[in-house]
């Protein structure tokens, strides 16, 4: 077991519009961040991740996904997977729990203006 408590959790300032809180495990297959969305993250483009499946829980708040042309209104309590290599932005307030696996790092992470 481990345990994994937020004042050993990284914090990154992704943009004016989100910051995320990372939480490093000794494991490879599987980690989790708490990320907290106040508008359009990315703010131009869409995120991708590469490597890594996202299964995001909305902790709070509401707001939408967009991946590729599929917009999907999100409240409190939904859940969302993302695959690796979609495109994908959030847009309105709300704080998620994110799981990735494989292990999300940060090289993996691209933005794409397109």
């Amino acid at each position: 077991m481990q345990t994994l408590t937020l004042n050993k959790a990284q914090i990154f300032k992704n943009s004016p519009t989100c910051a995320v809180y990372e939480y490093s495990i000794e494991d490879k297959d599987i980690n989790g961040a708490v990320a907290h969305i106040n508008g359009r993250y990315p703010e131009y483009g869409y995120a991708v991740n590469m490597i890594s499946k996202e299964l995001a829980y909305v902790v709070s708040g509401s707001g939408k996904i967009v991946v590729g042309d599929n917009e999907k209104l999100i409240n409190q309590g939904d859940m969302i997977l993302i695959s690796p290599g979609e495109k994908y932005y959030w847009d309105g307030v709300m704080t998620l729990f994110l799981a990735c696996t494989p292990a999300w790092y940060p090289e993996q992470h691209k933005v794409e203006l397109k």
